[in-house]
């Protein structure tokens, strides 16, 4: 039997297990800043041996150290935490504040329910809780809730901070591997100029063939590699030249900073879209009438704006969407009669699921 109000004293069996002392910072930058933080959470080792535990039978988990907390997904050692507490082999969960463990209700709530089922104490800094008693697991959901909010907090002073510097066009983008930076800071066209002609050769092709696949097929035929710049490591990064792919001529084209243009809130985030382990994943090109803010002639300028906004709609119009009647680039074969196009039009109501129902039941009834 639990009793509520008493001071809270591990048990024999949970000192007979591991107890796990968790640390984590949000980014690479505060490991190497903040060191006396990080410091003081090793020191959290000597908390757990005077509650009782041996030294040996405790664990440091910080590989995600530089780690973000708000997403349980890319922070391997708190999936082996919770691992090593589903296995009934943690006795105590040690670490500096709930924010530490998590920035988010649903990894925080997981947690304590693990710990409630197979009896793991948690501490802080402060003090011990145990997740099965009532006033316990209410003040560490509070906690948990209060870490969260804090997380929304910064996150949208730090947002608006950077709109505002924004605003002003000086706020540091990526550039792409047309453009570069001087040594004072400013941005110049790249200084090869097999690039600069390259990146020119894209656009008259564009201009030309109209078709971000025919430009990747000329190119190719041609054996006209297409320069890129991986951003692995510290900056600068190394120019690299690979074969034409559609997604890099398309990344050319929809590009405003090729049209001279300083751009923020071009894509939106959609959480719907992002896949595990991509935390910067699920982006969606905005149009341009949506974008947040867009500075003219910032950039040394590639094509004039007018030709980047003329590629826009080629390239809106180039994509197949029939329901809105939009036919998509021409490409070879025969036409369609208008006999066909109404079948087309009866095919395409018809739901994937029902088509390969029928399509199982006549394999059946052969």
């Amino acid at each position: 039997m639990i009793t509520e109000g008493l001071p809270l004293t591990p048990t024999t069996e949970q000192r007979a297990k591991m107890a796990y002392v968790y640390i984590r910072q949000s980014s690479l930058m505060q490991v190497t800043r903040h060191a006396e933080s990080t410091q003081l959470q090793y020191s959290l080792v000597e908390r757990a041996i005077k509650l009782g535990w041996p030294r040996e039978r405790v664990e440091v988990i910080d590989e995600d150290l530089g780690k973000s907390g708000a997403d349980a997904s890319a922070r391997g050692g708190f999936q082996y935490l919770l691992a090593e507490i589903s296995l009934a082999r943690a006795g105590l969960v040690l670490s500096f504040d709930a924010s530490r463990l998590a920035r988010n209700n649903r990894d925080w709530y997981q947690l304590l329910e693990v710990c409630s089922i197979f009896g793991t104490l948690i501490a802080d800094g402060e003090r011990l809780y145990d997740p099965r008693l009532y006033h316990d697991r209410l003040l560490l959901g509070l906690t948990g809730m209060l870490s969260e909010a804090e997380l929304h907090q910064l996150k949208q002073r730090m947002q608006a901070g950077a709109r505002n510097k924004a605003e002003r066009g000086e706020l540091r983008q990526g550039l792409p591997v047309g453009l570069a930076r001087g040594p004072a800071g400013e941005v110049i066209l790249n200084p090869d100029e097999e690039v600069q002609a390259r990146i020119r050769l894209v656009f008259e092709k564009f201009r030309e063939i109209r078709s971000a696949g025919g430009v990747m097929r000329y190119l190719r035929a041609a054996h006209l590699p297409l320069p890129a710049c991986p951003r692995v490591g510290p900056a600068p990064y190394e120019v690299v030249w690979q074969p034409a792919r559609t997604s890099a001529i398309l990344d050319m084209l929809h590009n405003p900073a090729y049209a001279g243009a300083y751009v923020y809130g071009r894509k939106l985030l959609d959480p719907a879209r992002r896949s595990p382990g991509h935390p910067s994943g699920g982006r969606i090109l905005q149009p341009l009438d949506k974008w947040e803010i867009c500075l003219h002639n910032r950039y040394p300028a590639y094509i004039a704006w007018d030709e980047f906004v003329a590629n826009q709609a080629q390239l809106r119009a180039n994509s197949l969407k029939y329901r809105e009647e939009q036919p998509g680039v021409a490409r070879k074969g025969q036409a369609l009669t208008s006999r066909d196009r109404a079948l087309w039009a009866v095919w395409s109501l018809i739901p994937p699921a029902l088509f390969r129902s029928a399509r199982r039941m006549a394999r059946i009834s052969l």
